[in-house]
């Protein structure tokens, strides 16, 4: 182990700045539970013990392959499903285990975007009753006319009053995915979760939905929890980045420290594997073998060692802590030999 590494805290954090939200220790499995017929359902590790914060108006990344616990941590923090063990707290409350009707007030403070911006929106509803519905149910028109009030939150999105009365088979995907976002931003939230909301976008558009993005959370302060597998728009919108893997944190680190100095084998592959502007550029060539395991049988001791081309004897036995190489960055790996 290196001089300057030491065991990390509880709940590595950004900074001095008292966080927006805390999660400490978060767990979520799914099954394992026996029905009255038939064997038991396998246990899936969707999530095992994830600790991070967010801090007033930062970006912070949730990156990793298809399977890594990425949208789950998102709805897990929203409380769209609940939590198997840790805690989650949003502005001090501790939200853990709060019934429906007491987390009524942190719904408008905590909103989403989801991946699939047509699913999002209910078909039947025109978006000036979408964003209505929004508003009416959270109390927020304070004395504005209806019409005006959801116009102004339209024009924020690069929309406009010429939009009120279509329905959402009507528009472009990007469009779409405004007037999902204009929803989310009409309840004046303090968090935004973003699960994946350029994927399904043309790639012309994607660059478009970014940008506004950016601005948006630049012009209200806003927190937020960016999901993607692009490293390239992680690197462009995000402070902090999380790299998972099988539902554990591998690397934590600022933006600019990650991508310039990897510090997991697990992040160094998937720098490796992104695609970058210049072709010459000298590179870090580091190939995955095989497949995410099932987070149903998770390998023992650290969950990527099976493919992991740096793997010892060690790493089968020992479940590698969180670890502060550097000031705010924090590495899940028992070799220091590797970076």
């Amino acid at each position: 182990m290196s001089a300057a590494a030491t065991d990390s805290p509880a709940m590595p954090t950004a900074g001095s700045i008292k966080p927006l939200l805390e999660v400490d220790g978060l767990t979520k499995h799914f099954g394992g539970e026996r029905p009255f017929f038939g064997n038991a359902k396998p246990l899936i590790r969707a999530i095992d013990g994830v600790s991070f914060t967010v801090a007033p108006g930062e970006v912070v990344g949730l990156v990793g392959e298809s399977g890594s616990g990425k949208t789950t941590i998102g709805r897990t923090v929203l409380r769209l499903t609940d939590p198997t063990a840790g805690t989650i707290r949003f502005d001090g409350a501790d939200i853990t285990t709060i019934d429906r009707a007491a987390m009524r007030p942190f719904r408008r403070r905590m909103q989403i975007v989801f991946q699939d911006p047509f699913a999002s929106l209910n078909p039947r509803l025109r978006v000036g009753s979408t964003l209505a519905e929004a508003l009416t149910i959270h109390d927020l028109w304070r004395g504005r006319s209806h019409r005006d009030a959801i116009v102004e939150i339209l024009e924020r999105v690069g929309l406009s009053a010429q939009h009120l009365d279509r329905y959402p088979h009507e528009f472009s995907g990007g469009q779409r995915q405004r007037i999902v976002i204009a929803r989310a931003l009409a309840v004046e939230p303090d968090l935004i979760v973003a699960d994946e909301p350029v994927s399904a976008l043309d790639v012309s558009i994607q660059a478009q939905i970014i940008n506004l993005l950016a601005r948006l959370q630049r012009e209200f302060g806003l927190a937020m929890l960016f999901i993607s597998h692009d490293l390239s728009v992680v690197e462009y919108i995000c402070d902090r980045v999380i790299v998972l893997y099988l539902g554990k944190v591998m690397e934590m680190a600022p933006v600019e420290r990650l991508f310039a100095a990897p510090q997991h084998p697990y992040s160094m592959a998937l720098l490796a594997a992104a695609p970058v502007a210049d072709p010459d550029a000298p590179r870090r060539r580091i190939i995955l073998k095989g497949d995410i395991p099932s987070p149903a049988k998770p390998p023992s001791g650290c969950v990527f060692r099976t493919r992991c081309p740096f793997a010892g004897d060690a790493c089968a036995t020992t479940v590698p802590p969180l670890r502060e190489m550097a000031p705010g960055h924090f590495k899940a790996c028992i070799r220091d030999d590797v970076a």
